[in-house]
């Protein structure tokens, strides 16, 4: 017979910028303390068009209270995401504060929850005293980037013949010929070489 190994999800790291510790709360509700720091942004935070670089700064500004599920951890994430305009292909900046909100539940809370019907995916636990807010700021953020970004509301894009930026000459224009027509061009062409002779 083979031993079985019972495998642990790994612990957080305290040191990490995005792991803030509740232990000062206890397990008072109503307990309360802010949190404000300047963390650098994690690899993809975005979505394919427009994210908020890896290594920049975020600032939070959070609060960590007790409650009686677990620990309310709410505030906002200040910082600033770069894409691509979808019209014109330009850098785009967008300017980010955006509301955070997520409530971390006690272990034993979150084996009741889970009981009571709700996907284990869905409930957000404490390791320990820590609370991981990374997965939580990449939803908020996420989701407030715009779905498909602008340099500008009335950017007219470029041009689809040419692919000139049609910001830059509003008058821009080509001769297009119906391709119903294009054959009797050809014998315009004929035309006008045989009158030259």
């Amino acid at each position: 017979m083979g031993t079985w190994k019972v495998q642990r999800a790994p612990h957080l790291d305290p040191r990490s910028p995005l792991v803030l510790d509740t232990h000062e709360l206890g397990r008072r509700p109503g307990s309360m303390r802010t949190v404000q720091r300047t963390v650098k942004a994690p690899e993809d935070l975005g979505t394919v068009v427009i994210g908020v670089p890896p290594g920049t700064d975020l600032e939070l500004d959070l609060r960590l209270e007790a409650v009686m599920e677990g620990v309310l951890v709410s505030g906002s994430v200040r910082g600033r995401a770069i894409g691509e305009c979808i019209r014109c292909l330009d850098e785009t900046v967008a300017d980010l504060d955006v509301t955070i909100q997520e409530l971390y539940v006690y272990p034993e809370r979150a084996a009741v929850a889970v009981e009571d019907g709700d996907d284990d995916e869905d409930v957000r636990k404490l390791d320990g005293d820590l609370v991981d807010v990374e997965p939580a700021l990449r939803d908020a953020v996420v989701t407030a980037l715009p779905f498909q970004p602008l340099c500008r509301p009335d950017c007219p894009g470029l041009c689809s013949e040419c692919g000139a930026h049609l910001a830059d000459d509003p008058d821009h224009s080509h001769e297009i010929l119906d391709p119903r027509w294009a054959a009797l061009g050809g014998l315009q062409s004929t035309y006008d070489e045989t009158k030259e002779s």
